[in-house]
């Protein structure tokens, strides 16, 4: 009887198993499916990634070499300084431009015709006699001798030496005619043309030019301006947070403030920039373009920001800690101050930061307060007519020239290493002090 139930009972059970069975296939393979799913993605998304970076990457690299000539320069005393005076502001207008071309027709006597040493002169940068200027007014020294100095190429001859203007085309395709660049094989070939890291780029403002076109006088409007903004939102944002947290009363007020705080956080920038534009230079009269106003439009935008990191770093230091200090007699300020800021420092410090970064990378509230004028000199105030980085990006991709673009990229790939560096300074300030309960 026990074997004919057995018997029964059997292929039930092998059918219930193999249902069993068929159920975990499908759940494993759905499983494999999801994270297939999830690899592919990553992978397309970091695919874009290095797209980007590499299409930026390659067009900018290039900005960071400048090619410069070798000549020889004769300081006539008779042209540049007649009266021997040695006078720095004598010198700094001096006519250098004649010894720049003299120096040309004596390295290439064959050129003979006006046109051709014209054309000649234009393998130098517009700058180039500023450079001599300023080199005479650091060392007066230099009037009456023979110097050789290495001045700054055009912008065309750059890109051709560069690679970005091909020689293979016909003379009116290309912007380097046939005699310059006979001249270029002839300095190369002597060792008298080459390539040397771009300083200019990071020490120099704006310029029509692209080969006297830099981004220190933008790199500095940043900093003046991040500087305005943290000493406005940190203070403020940090004791918004503080007294939003531990001191608020909770009712409907209070809440109406939490839920504003956190819709500003979402607000379009641009509109901050309406804001400031309405406020700040309208009704105040505030100087426009200057980083004073920046600093205090980015602020407006970063508040939300730092409060609410904050208040979440806040929230995060166990109710414990609070009882303990209260237990043995400390106040309720003396709390926040002595225990619960200490230990939500991190917090605090991720977001200031982020926002930071975030200010550090806006450009339409910026555009909105008049920050996009053409500077040429770096700014020395806060007052100052000044630009910012993200701002001078915009700019410089709106222009065609080739030198430009290379420009463009470079300015991109020194804002993004800003970028990345505060994130990962951000990251580690996180991980090095942060505590687990």
């Amino acid at each position: 009887m026990t074997d004919l139930v057995q018997q029964a009972a059997a292929p039930r059970s092998d059918r219930h198993g193999a249902a069993f069975e068929a159920r975990l296939r499908r759940r494993h393979a759905a499983e494999r499916r999801f994270r297939l799913a999830g690899l592919a993605a990553v992978a397309v998304a970091a695919s874009i990634l290095v797209l980007l970076l590499g299409s930026i990457a390659g067009k900018g690299w290039t900005a960071f070499q400048q090619t410069r000539i070798e000549l020889e320069i004769h300081f006539d005393a008779a042209e540049i300084d007649p009266q021997g005076t040695r006078d720095p502001a004598v010198l700094a207008q001096a006519n250098t431009m004649k010894l720049i071309r003299d120096a040309l027709a004596a390295r290439f006597p064959e050129a003979t015709g006006r046109a051709e040493r014209r054309q000649l002169s234009d393998l130098l940068s517009s700058g180039a006699p500023f450079e001599l200027n300023r080199m005479l007014v650091a060392d007066p020294s230099l009037v009456g001798r023979r110097q050789t100095v290495w001045l700054t190429a055009s912008a065309n001859v750059d890109q051709f030496v560069k690679g970005h203007i091909p020689r293979d085309v016909p003379a009116a395709e290309r912007k380097v005619n046939d005699l310059q660049i006979r001249a270029i094989d002839t300095l190369t070939a002597g060792g008298a043309l080459t390539k040397a890291f771009n300083t200019t780029l990071f020490t120099a403002g704006d310029s029509r030019y692209p080969e006297q076109a830099g981004i220190g006088g933008a790199i500095v409007g940043s900093l003046l301006t991040l500087v305005v903004c943290l000493g406005l939102s940190v203070p403020i944002g940090v004791a918004a947070a503080v007294y939003l947290e531990e001191f608020a009363p909770k009712n409907r007020w209070t809440d109406l403030i939490e839920v504003n705080i956190n819709n500003l956080a979402a607000v379009p920038s641009i509109i901050f920039g309406l804001l400031g534009l309405a406020v700040f230079l309208n009704v105040f009269g505030m100087p426009r373009s200057a980083p004073l106003v920046g600093g205090f439009v980015l602020a407006l935008m970063t508040l939300p920001v730092i409060i609410i990191a904050s208040r979440v770093a806040m929230k995060a230091v166990p109710p414990s800690i609070r009882e303990a200090a209260l237990g043995i007699g400390a106040s309720r300020l003396q709390v926040v101050l002595h225990h619960v800021l200490p230990l939500a420092m991190p917090g605090i410090l991720t977001g200031i930061i982020i926002g930071t970064a975030r200010a550090l990378g806006e450009t339409a509230p910026l555009l909105m307060i008049g920050m996009i004028a053409f500077i040429v000199d770096i700014p020395q105030g806060f007052t100052d007519s000044a630009t910012v980085l993200p701002v001078q990006i915009f700019m410089w991709a709106d222009s065609p020239e080739r030198a430009f673009v290379e420009r463009t990229s470079a300015a991109i790939l020194v804002l993004l290493g800003f970028l990345i560096l505060m994130n990962g300074l951000a990251v580690f300030l996180r991980k090095k002090f942060e505590r687990r309960w």
